[in-house]
Order: C-alpha cells, then structure tokens, then sequence
C-alpha cells in the first residue's frame, strides 16, 4: 500500500530504547485518506510521536469494514518502494495486487503477501469487482542494512487454524502457539491473527526478547489485565514471556499480534522510502521521477493515472523525531 498523504511528514525513526515494564502502552490511530473526494480512510498507528517501531514493524495501518460501493473501494496506482517489505492481510474482501517484480496475484483473507522491496521495487493495488466489503490491515517491516538493498522478491501463504480453549489462530510470520509459517523476514517477526470468544481469556507463551503489539480489530479486550479498545494498540514492552489476553465484548474480538526484538537501527521514512540520509530519500524521489529502471515497472494497471507522482519534499532537512524520553 501507499501512503498517499500530500504531505507526507519526514520521520527519523531511531532505534527503540525499551525499558523493559510490563505495563501496556496504549497507542491511539489517527485517520488518513487513500485520496480522493470519495477516499477510503485507513487508521494509522504506526509511526506516531510515542512510538517508531515494534520490532522491525515501522508502519500499520487498518482499515475498514468499508463499503466499497460509498468510497470506491482500494486503487492505488503504481507506486515505489525502498528498503522495506510489504506485509497484507485481509479480514473480508480481494486485492488485486501486481508488481514490477512481474507477480500478478490476489490478496485474500486468511492468506499472506509478503513483497520485498529492497533497492527498489513498485506495484499496484486494486480491490476486485467481487469485493462489496474491504476490511484489513497493510503492514511495513523496515529491513536491517545488511538486507536493505536485497533483491525484488514475493511470498504467499495461507496459514492453518491453530485451535486453542476459547481462540483459534493464524500464524502467518514466525512461531507461536506450536506453529511456523515458512515465509522468510531478514530480521525475526511474530505476525499473527487471533480470533477470541467472547469472554475467553487466553495465555499465549511468547519470546520474552521480543517486544509485542496487539492490535485490536474487533470487540474489545484486556492485555495483562488492562483494556485495549477497538482500533487501539497495546504495546508491550521485551521481558514479557506470556501475554493475558481476555475478550471483554459480548461478541467474538479478532486481534492481530505483531512482535520482534527491539530495531536497533536509525530509519528514515518518508512517503513510500525507508532509508538512512536525507541525502538518500532524495535521490530515490528523483529516481522515481525519472521513471528509472531501479524500480521496473508494473503491466497491466488500468486506472485513472499510469503512475503516483511523488510529493513535494519539505523545504528543509528531514529530521529526526525521537520517541519521548520517559
């Protein structure tokens, strides 16, 4: 997915300082639009002010249940990519997705695409004429500097229903609750889909060196005894081998848990580029604009335009914005 902001901010996102409390931090989304009168709006908790990473995890957004005949549904035109792989997800819905990589697929629920960008790749995204409601999460996974410039790459895989006392589970990157999905990352991830009864309460052994994110999609729950409400995320802190999860709604909630050791490397991130200087970022705008073979192109869009363009860089530097001290 894109971030389509006009004005995209500059984020330099530097290596999380944990301080190992159990406490649950509670981090709230804020709305942006897809673009458009008619736009899809997506809630967006990762990157903000209180919060850079989870892991490698630099950038969720989760959108919908949207009614694809009032906003129009999903049409990003092609659009670049730089040092980060692309993680979908859906809960309800189709995606059409292609790529300069020459991958042509769909998005389905209950089944991961994972692109990897690298030095630079471009796709496409567009909901099917079979889709009436779009209902998902977009994922961003900042690579480590050994991997940033790897090649272009795609994995599919559709994970198996784990059943646990009142939750079942997709394991769709990593280990957990006895299952490993074979998609491949450059730095260890936990990406899972959790489906709660109501009032079920579920103790979930994780890896203590990792820091976790629980997103919650649906209903609403507690997370070591404290509430995350609908469309909140409750970040953990590493030091934590068991995560307590209850269902507080009358209603089955579904949440998705992202997890990883801390990122111990400084990213900037602005528009669809992850990379380490200003100086960088500009010059993958400019490659970008000149339409250089650094990130191919994608056959077989049909759209409104052939190409996002991208937006105007600040007047300035592109600064560092650290996590509040404390």
């Amino acid at each position: 997915m894109s971030n389509v902001e006009a004005d995209p901010a500059e984020l330099r996102c530097p290596a999380n300082n944990p301080d190992h409390d159990a406490e649950v931090q509670i981090l709230t989304p804020r709305d942006v639009p897809l673009g458009g009168p008619r736009a899809m709006k997506v809630r967006r908790t990762l990157p903000q002010r209180n919060r850079s990473f989870i892991g490698a995890w630099c950038f969720v957004d989760h959108y919908g249940p949207d009614d694809v005949t009032s906003s129009g549904g999903m049409d990003v035109a092609p659009h670049p990519h730089t040092g980060l792989q692309t993680v979908s997800w859906l809960f309800t819905g189709e995606v059409e997705h292609r790529d300069s990589g020459g991958v042509h697929g769909m998005v389905r629920p209950g089944e991961i695409n994972l692109m990897t960008g690298g030095r630079g790749i471009c796709h496409s995204e567009v909901s099917t004429a079979r889709t009436s409601v779009l209902h998902g999460v977009q994922l961003w996974v900042a690579l480590p500097e050994e991997a940033r410039n790897a090649p272009r790459g795609f994995q599919h895989y559709a994970p198996d229903v784990v059943d646990l006392d009142g939750a079942c589970v997709r394991v769709f990157l990593g280990s957990l609750a006895g299952d490993t999905s074979p998609v491949d990352t450059f730095t260890p991830l936990l990406g899972a889909e959790l489906l709660l009864d109501s009032g079920a309460e579920i103790t979930l052994t994780v890896d203590s060196s990792f820091e976790h994110g629980i997103l919650v999609d649906t209903g609403a729950v507690s997370v070591q005894g404290q509430p995350v409400k609908q469309a909140e995320l409750g970040y953990i802190a590493p030091g934590c081998p068991d995560l307590r999860i209850a269902s507080l709604a009358n209603e089955q909630s579904r949440i998705v848990l992202l997890g990883g050791p801390p990122f111990e490397e400084e990213i900037i991130m602005w528009w669809n580029f992850v990379g380490r200087t200003h100086d960088e970022i500009v010059a993958f705008r400019e490659a970008w604009e000149a339409g250089s073979d650094q990130f191919g192109e994608v056959s077989g869009y049909v759209g409104a335009v052939s190409r996002l363009p991208a937006p105007q860089l600040p007047n300035a530097q592109l600064r560092p914005r650290s996590n509040p001290k404390g």
